[in-house]
């Protein structure tokens, strides 16, 4: 008997545990937006959380009660009281803001950390002091509750998820003639240039299939099931903690440390701005370890943004990133390039993917997918394991998330006449994806939303990208290069990505509206909302990045969009074969996918203790292509929170996302007045280059015409 419970106890601690970490986001990863970068996974072994959970009610050790009974004297409102006009005004303001946080990210690394944690606390903020300001004027009718604060990061998040989601900095850009120059395929039957009515009329008819697909699902997910979805678990502890006496002290001081690292990293981008007047200028190409190493792509480049993602980043993304970069611009690239002439032509150009490039981009692509085959078939095969009936547990909770149902015949019929649009529609904004192709999408979408929704509820992780890369390569084999494969398997990524995205994405917000007292009903329609807000904002501010950045897409870029090409060449991949590989490029790529896999069989293999240590294929893929000047960035936000966790560590936990996102969200919102400058003709004055001491020599005899 004390060896059971002894054996409890060490289950309690490590679920205390997981719930500390994941209140701190320090987890909490989107993949290449949290959906590609796997930290730690359940052993098949052990019990699964949700017979965890069960144990933990049965001994009456379940937090969430103690804190119902905090809230046990207040009303909860109704639904539609949930949904309010000055919530979904702060919606709006916000999703405008995090879709240009999450757009940078996408257009330049693809790595975007979770924002569920600034969207909740910036949503408590902006309503809490408007209703102080009606109180004090005695004009307050409705007070603000944690149910409304839910209904708005929900909201956010389902606006500035369409950001990713949305293809922006990957399939969708990956059909344009930008791209397509850097890929090994340029015919221009399978080329699609960026629009913004088709982009916006394209997202209105995909985006919302994967809301309705998953909708009668909820109470078997939620309640039957007890699936713990642990961001939404995180989200719902913060909001409830909001809304406490001393949640609400936390809360003031938090805003107050993300408003003066806001401040300070929208100043250092305004003031680095005076010195980018040309290329290769300014702080961003700060040699800081060398010439030699800067053309390598190591250096630190003054991005508050990247410092602030790897304060919120695990430390093992960060150092996973950092090797990919040493082993590849460090290590290989040079090798291969001492081979040109022999695996490759000289005459080839920096971009060609017949040369150096196609290696770049074909090994990344190798260690992507068997990142994602291993993770996919894991995930997979766990969902199907766990299949079973559970126990089920009424209580004022589960009463409250059962009152408002949403009919099954609303949500079937919805999935029903949403994809017979979709399927009329696509065909004439994308003629290469023929109706049939959708048609088979659809049917099997369903399936791929659940085995999704219920994989990130077992995992926290979101599997949306590799459905979508799936998809490319089986609609691009399908329809063939003579009949623009590269579009079809392009667009087909686009439909099945955004399905199973929202899926699971709706699936974290139930749950998150169940630990709240959120009505499923309001959480349904502020996803609605949300998303037709992502519609319309997320291509808008894209198309502002466009117009100002007249680069946008090319290596050497600020906005290289690393992603566009990747996906680009996984369709190509797809539709060709393997003819389009440079020599000895798919014996390495053979290799790379073989050492992912074996990289993650070895990480289950060794116990959570030791897997920490492990590098992530995944990340460590995501420099091959563009380099580890962010890696750098990234290490010191990771080695900043090392230091003030050895400090002061409760203090840390408390203040390093609010500290990280404020470096997020001011060097992001910097991007605007950018962008609106360079729309305008208006130019840095200063040109801030640094040359060797030849280069040096060179320059000063041409300027003076002195030998």
């Amino acid at each position: 008997m004390g060896s059971q419970q002894q054996h409890q106890l060490e289950q309690d601690d490590q679920l205390e545990s997981q719930r500390d970490h994941h209140a701190s986001e320090a987890g909490l990863v989107q993949g290449l937006r949290k959906d590609d970068l796997e930290l730690e996974a359940l052993d098949p072994n052990k019990k699964t959380k949700y017979e965890e959970e069960e144990e933990k009610e049965n001994l009456g050790l379940e937090d969430e009660l103690s804190v119902e009974r905090i809230f046990e004297k207040l009303t909860v409102p109704s639904w539609k009281e949930q949904l309010t006009v000055r919530a979904f005004f702060i919606s709006f303001v916000l999703s405008v803001l995090f879709s240009v946080i999450v757009m940078k990210l996408n257009l330049t690394t693809g790595i975007i950390p979770s924002l569920n944690v600034s969207a909740g606390l910036l949503g408590f903020f902006f309503v809490r002091t408007w209703t102080k300001f009606l109180d004090r004027c005695g004009l307050l009718k409705q007070p603000f509750t944690r149910q409304e604060n839910t209904v708005i990061q929900t909201c956010v998040v389902a606006s500035s998820g369409i950001a990713f989601s949305g293809g922006f900095g990957s399939y969708l850009f990956g059909m344009s003639a930008r791209i397509a120059e850097q890929s090994t395929d340029k015919s221009s039957s399978d080329i699609k240039d960026p629009g913004l009515l088709w982009f916006i009329g394209f997202l209105f008819v995909v985006s919302f299939l994967g809301l309705f697909s998953v909708v009668p699902l909820r109470k078997i997910m939620i309640i039957d099931f007890k699936l713990t979805y642990p961001s939404g678990t995180a989200t719902a502890h913060l909001i409830n903690s909001f809304h406490t006496p001393q949640g609400a002290k936390l809360a003031k001081k938090q805003v107050k440390e993300l408003g003066k690292f806001f401040s300070f990293s929208f100043l250092w981008g305004f003031f680095q701005w005076f010195y980018t007047a040309g290329s290769d200028c300014g702080f961003a190409s700060f040699p800081t370890l060398g010439l030699k190493a800067y053309q390598n792509q190591f250096f630190f480049d003054f991005s508050a943004t990247y410092v602030g993602v790897g304060m919120i980043c695990p430390h093992i993304v960060n150092i996973s990133v950092l090797l990919g970069g040493i082993l590849s611009w460090g290590l290989m690239w040079p090798l291969i390039e001492n081979r040109s002439g022999d695996w490759y032509s000289k005459e080839l150009g920096p971009k060609s993917m017949n040369g150096l490039q196609g290696y770049k981009v074909f090994i990344a692509i190798a260690m992507i997918l068997g990142d994602g085959l291993y993770n996919f078939l894991k995930v997979l095969s766990r969902t199907l394991i766990a299949l079973q009936s559970q126990l089920r547990a009424k209580d004022r909770r589960t009463q409250l998330f059962l009152k408002d149902q949403i009919p099954a015949w609303f949500a079937v019929g919805g999935y029903v006449a949403i994809a017979a649009v979709s399927i009329a529609t696509l065909p004439h904004i994308f003629p290469q994806l023929k109706w049939y192709y959708i048609l088979v999408i659809y049917l099997f979408a369903p399936t791929m939303a659940f085995c999704n929704a219920y994989g990130s509820g077992l995992t926290d992780w979101s599997l949306a990208s590799t459905y979508g890369k799936v998809a490319i390569f089986m609609i691009g084999a399908w329809a063939g290069s003579a009949h623009g494969g590269v579009i079809a398997g392009l667009a087909a990524c686009g439909v099945m990505m955004n399905i199973v995205s929202t899926a699971s994405d709706l699936t974290q917000d139930f749950k998150t509206g169940y630990l709240t007292l959120a009505s499923p009903r309001s959480m349904f329609v502020s996803q609605i909302i949300g998303t037709a807000m992502g519609c319309v904002i997320s291509p808008c501010v894209f198309w502002l990045f466009y117009k100002a950045f007249t680069d946008l897409g090319t290596p050497k870029s600020a906005y290289p969009s690393p992603n566009a090409v990747v996906y680009r060449n996984m369709a190509i991949l797809g539709v060709e074969g393997f003819k389009s590989l440079p020599k000895h490029c798919l014996l390495l790529c053979a290799i790379f996918f073989g050492a992912a896999i074996l990289i993650n069989v070895i990480k289950d293999c060794i116990g959570k203790k030791r897997a920490r240590f492990v590098p992530i294929p995944m990340a460590m893929a995501i420099p091959f292509y563009l380099g580890s000047y962010f890696a750098i960035d990234m290490c010191i936000g990771s080695l900043i929170v090392f230091l003030w966790e050895r400090v002061n560590k409760a203090k840390a936990n408390a203040f390093v996302p609010a500290v990280a996102s404020g470096l997020i969200c001011g060097d992001g919102i910097w991007t605007l007045p950018a962008s609106i400058l360079a729309l305008a003709g208006v130019k840095p004055p200063i040109c801030m280059r640094f040359l060797s001491r030849g280069e040096n020599d060179r320059v000063t005899t041409f300027l003076t015409g002195k030998a």
